[in-house]
Formats: C-alpha cells, sequence, structure tokens
C-alpha cells in the first residue's frame, strides 16, 4: 500500500523530490485526485500509463503552477489568454497548440500536435508544483474506467501499491473534473464538460461548439464512452428504483438510500457524486446503483456526462482524468 502523507512543507519536499526522479505521486486537486509524474520523462509518464491500465492513445493533462509556465510548452492565442485571466487557476483545461521547442513527453499528447494543459487552483496542488518545478502530467488517480477518486482513501484504495506516494489534501471542492475546451483550431470546442460551464465559456471568448465523442482517437480525456464506472450497473433517470437496487437521489426523493443534494443543489451534488458512487458500490448490499434525474442545465450537464459514462456498457476502453 502506498504511503498516505498529510499536507505540510515537509511532505511537499519529499513528493517534490519524487516527481523529479521520475516516480508517480497522487495528490488533491479541486476537482478530483490526480496521479501525478514528471512531463518530461518518458519512462515516468509511460509508469502512469502502466499504474492505471490506461489506453496509450488517450491524452493526459499536463499542470502548471502558472500559465507562464505553460506558455513555454504551448502557444497561447488571444482565446487561450482571455480564458487563463478569467478561470485560472481554477476547474478550466485548455487542448493548445504544442511550440516547437517543447520538452514535454510525447506520451503526454498520444502524438498530438496539441497538448491538453491546466493550472490548478488546490492549494496543495500549486505547492506541489512550485516544488517539483517540472510540469506534472496527471490523470485521475484511480485504475482507468473506475470510479474518480474525490479522497486519499479512494485513490489507495484503487491504486494500492501502484503509486509511490499520496498526498492527503482532504476532500476535493469541485468534484468533476475540469471543462476541457479545444482551442487548436479556428473554431472553439467543449470537448467536455466540467467546473466550467459551456455558458462561461461563450462569455468570454464567443461561440463555443459542442464535440462528439471521439472512441476511437480521443483529442482530450474523458471522451470514450464507458468511464467513471462502479462495478455495479448504474441506470439513470430512475424515479422509482427496483427491488434491490440502491437509489441515488437528487432533490426530495423519500426512501432514496443516499442523496446528491436533497435541497437540489447542483453544487453539491457534483462535489459529492463521485464520494457516493464509492460509497453504493457494494456488491454484498445491492444489485445496481439507481439514479435519480439530474437537471441538464449548468453545472448538471457535467454531473450526467459522468453519469452517462458511469451506465454505458462495460468492457471497451476507458480514460480519466482530471
Amino acid at each position: 500500500m502506498a504511503q498516505i502523507l498529510p499536507f505540510s512543507s515537509e511532505s511537499l519536499s519529499v513528493a517534490g523530490d519524487a516527481l523529479r526522479a521520475g516516480r508517480l505521486v497522487a495528490f488533491a486537486t479541486e476537482t478530483v485526485y490526480g496521479l501525478g509524474a514528471c512531463a518530461y520523462d518518458d519512462t515516468a509518464v509511460a509508469r502512469i500509463f502502466a499504474a492505471k491500465g490506461r489506453p496509450s492513445f488517450n491524452p493526459l493533462i499536463v499542470h502548471f503552477p502558472s500559465s507562464a509556465e505553460a506558455r513555454r510548452e504551448v502557444d497561447f492565442d488571444a482565446r487561450a489568454e482571455a480564458l487563463a485571466a478569467a478561470f485560472w487557476p481554477g476547474p478550466l483545461t485548455m487542448v493548445l497548440p504544442r511550440r516547437s521547442d517543447s520538452r514535454l513527453s510525447r506520451l503526454v499528447s498520444a502524438g498530438l500536435p496539441s497538448v491538453a494543459v491546466r493550472v490548478p487552483a488546490h492549494p496543495l496542488a500549486h505547492a506541489l508544483l512550485s516544488a517539483a518545478a517540472v510540469p506534472v502530467a496527471a490523470p485521475s488517480a484511480n485504475r482507468s474506467g473506475g470510479i474518480s477518486p474525490t479522497t486519499a482513501a479512494h485513490v489507495a484504495a484503487s491504486l494500492q501499491d501502484r503509486v509511490d506516494l499520496i498526498l492527503d489534501g482532504g476532500a476535493c471542492q469541485v468534484g468533476v473534473e475540469s471543462t476541457v475546451v479545444d482551442l487548436s483550431t479556428p473554431q472553439a470546442t467543449l470537448l467536455r464538460p466540467g467546473g466550467i460551464t459551456h455558458a462561461q465559456l461563450k462569455a468570454v471568448i464567443g461561440p463555443v461548439g459542442l464535440s462528439s465523442d471521439a472512441p476511437d482517437a480521443p483529442k482530450s480525456p474523458g471522451q470514450l464512452l464507458s468511464h467513471y464506472a462502479p462495478g455495479l450497473p448504474v441506470r439513470l433517470n430512475v424515479t422509482a428504483p427496483q427491488p434491490g437496487e440502491a437509489w441515488l437521489g437528487f432533490g426530495p426523493c423519500p426512501g432514496a438510500t443516499a442523496t446528491l443534494s436533497a435541497s437540489g443543489d447542483l453544487v453539491e451534488a457534483a462535489a459529492s457524486l463521485f464520494a457516493l458512487l464509492h460509497a453504493l458500490d457494494d456488491p454484498t448490499r445491492f444489485t445496481a446503483i439507481a439514479v435519480a434525474p439530474i437537471p441538464d442545465h449548468d453545472l448538471g450537464a457535467a454531473i450526467n456526462d459522468r453519469l452517462k459514462r458511469a451506465a454505458a456498457p462495460r468492457g471497451g476502453s476507458h480514460v480519466d482524468d482530471l
């Protein structure tokens, strides 16, 4: 089992040294926990894919302590500058053209001429990136296709000894992965909904298209069909569960096994989604997980995206990220 260390100056120094040495470090962000490796180190990045059982054609998000650091590896245009000013640090990932002099491992972009980049807002993530002094490639810190981790205990249970060190930053505040917007082409495209909404993006840069998933050649994390999946089957938009099912409610749901938000608060629901899926994924108690309807606007779009992938047919490829 991996060592779990509390957030401190000493643990940050240990973790920074570990990343520079090519080891894997799991750490908290405001979205979910990430499985980090030095993004300059081909071998370290390859260890991420091995630890997760992740398809190697799926790109990774590279994390930086500031937009200035990100500009050393990718080209910013006016749209990227505007979005960075509005939402960084925060739960927004931008897919941007890779600079010709970039030192990033080609594995992080799965051979594509673009790189997904983010500046996280969580104080632990920011402190770790500063201590490591290298860009950090980091998908979600769980076995590929499983439920994303929002606590250090989730990471330990999923990855066990496949990760060298876990930095415990408490429960993640946002609870769903970052919004991903593609700016590598003239038409901005939303590749994955998340903590920053489609409307918020349009308010800053104007029209933003919506992507259809690309299961055979994803350009972004989170585009493959089956993803975020518990072991039990998942049914959606359920108003009356079947015998034996756990019922995950939203709003007034008398008799629900657990509720994302009794008051119908989408922010609360997003923050608790993965933790409750972990808690209900118990075949000794339930035959399936039935989920109440979730409004499909604002942060609800991101919640429904994760739930649709959790309920998708199993057996295909998976992709996980921050």
